[in-house]
């Protein structure tokens, strides 16, 4: 039964509704003003409307009358945009501040940066030992391929004097 009710209730609404908007409608068609405007407004509305038809400017049109040239607008220059737009060209490029960027600045140190650190001093006192002790073994092997060197050609020189 609330149902019903509150349908009823609606639909009157919905009537009261379009009999307001229809009131409206035939006041804008008819050119009625509304009840509550008060009647030095409407005298307002009245001059501010004959104001508005006096103020004739001609920008397009050239007349003939006299009266009406008066009234004409002169032709607009266009104005020097060429300074707006080297103004602006120049805020768009900003200069850089740093010339030059150091990459290590910019990438993210990893996680073990401080005991690589710590440690390169180590590093490079067994850098230097390992390469002395490299230098060494190389030498070694060189002079002992010279003695094998030297062997090997006095047994030859000998074999050949034996021979002869």
């Amino acid at each position: 039964m609330d149902t019903e009710k509150s349908i009823g209730s609606l639909q009157e609404q919905a009537l009261k509704r379009k009999e307001r908007l229809k009131a409206i409608r035939d006041r804008q068609l008819h050119g009625q003003e509304e009840k509550g405007e008060p009647e030095n407004k409407k005298a307002l509305l009245d001059e501010t409307t004959q104001e508005k038809h006096r103020e004739l400017k001609l920008r397009n049109y050239t007349p003939e009358d006299e009266e009406l040239k008066q009234r004409q607008v002169p032709k607009a220059k266009p104005a020097s945009v060429e300074d707006k737009v080297k103004d602006q060209l120049e805020a768009a490029n900003p200069e850089p501040i740093i010339e030059e960027v150091d990459l290590a600045n910019l990438a993210p140190r990893k996680p073990d940066w401080d005991l690589k650190r710590d440690v390169a001093k180590k590093l490079e006192k067994l850098e230097r030992r390992t390469q002395r002790a490299i230098a060494e073994l190389i030498r070694d092997r060189l002079r002992g391929n010279e003695e094998e060197l030297a062997d090997a050609v006095s047994s030859v020189g000998a074999g050949e004097g034996d021979s002869d």
